[in-house]
């Protein structure tokens, strides 16, 4: 019964160490305690009520400590419990100092919650990036496409990370002012020979403004000659004229054969008329000869006249056919 109650005893012991090494990180504890950083046990103990790692405090609060910081544990554990990367903030406060660059750790803080880096944001104010635009196609007033690929140098502005826009707009608003400066341009060829032309007019613009970034400067990178926009565009009217054109021509000619149908019919017409007024000629002949008001010799004198006629007719014709026969010989010789 002794030895079954020293068991329990001495599990109870162990599991009391086992919580104690659990709620006090006695280790981070003395390690603080080494580096001049007084943080209280309770205080570690009601990190682990609360959820928050000791070592993602006290680690940070001890490097931002040697670096001469003043940041108390409170303000680092509400950022991590806000969401925010406590080491990161604490890294770009050290930066920051070793820059001579102003920002207190309120505004880092937010700068972090925002969603940017906030260490790459003081590392971009002591080095300025570089954004290289995409190739922006403009055309000058002569019709000459200009396309044009530039570099801006931009360094981080503290101050306006938080709401300030992108590097998607710089790059949108430097294309826009080249757009707008190539098609000022008189003519391609001054573009060709300033194209620091174009780097100073855009420059000019405070294109930074509302924008996390302070523009530096904007460097030409590359200036090509594209198509003749002028010429094509000038091509495409000539072809919708030309069918346009085309178009009236095949109407006027769709009225004219309606008309020359319409000819042919009333054509047709009349002669069906002056066949119908022959037919009747043989009809009214024997209704005269009938009533007396026609003679015998009188009918045979027009059938003499009309064969005379037929004759005289067909002489003339055979005339005519001998006289082409010997201009056609004269020619052929």
């Amino acid at each position: 019964m002794v030895e079954v109650t020293s068991l329990f005893i001495f599990a109870l012991f162990l599991i009391f160490l086992a919580v104690f090494a659990y709620l006090i990180p006695v280790g981070l504890w003395i390690s603080a305690l080494a580096a001049g950083v007084r943080v209280g046990i309770m205080t570690l103990v009601g990190m682990r009520f609360r959820r928050v790692p000791p070592s993602k405090i006290v680690s940070p609060l001890i490097k931002a400590d040697k670096a001469g910081l003043k940041i108390t544990v409170n303000q680092l554990e509400a950022h991590y419990l806000a969401g925010g990367n406590v080491d990161r903030v604490v890294n770009a406060l050290i930066a920051a100092e070793r820059a001579n660059i102003s920002l207190p750790f309120e505004r880092a803080a937010a700068i972090d919650l925002a969603g940017r880096d906030v260490l790459q944001a003081v590392q971009m104010s002591v080095n300025p990036k570089v954004i290289e635009t995409p190739v922006v196609a403009a055309v000058a007033t002569d019709g000459i496409e200009v396309k044009v690929r530039a570099r801006v140098t931009v360094r981080a502005n503290i101050d306006r990370l938080v709401g300030g826009a992108g590097e998607e707009t710089i790059i949108a608003r430097v294309g826009e002012g080249i757009v707008s400066t190539v098609g000022s341009s008189k003519s391609h060829k001054a573009v060709l020979e300033n194209p620091d032309y174009i780097s100073k007019t855009v420059l000019d613009k405070g294109l930074d403004s509302g924008t996390a970034f302070e523009i530096l400067s904007i460097d030409i990178a590359d200036v090509d000659v594209g198509r003749n926009i002028g010429a094509s565009l000038q091509t495409d009217q000539a072809d919708a004229d030309k069918r346009i054109a085309q178009a009236k021509a095949e109407e006027r000619r769709a009225m004219a054969v309606a008309r020359e149908q319409e000819m042919v019919a009333q054509v047709q017409e009349m002669r069906a008329k002056v066949v119908e007024a022959e037919a009747e000629v043989p009809k009214a002949m024997a209704e005269a000869l009938r009533e007396g008001k026609l003679g015998v010799m009188d009918y045979y004198n027009m059938q003499n006249i009309n064969a005379d006629t037929q004759m005289r007719d067909m002489i003339a014709k055979s005339g005519e056919a001998q006289s082409d026969g010997h201009e056609d010989n004269k020619g052929h010789k």
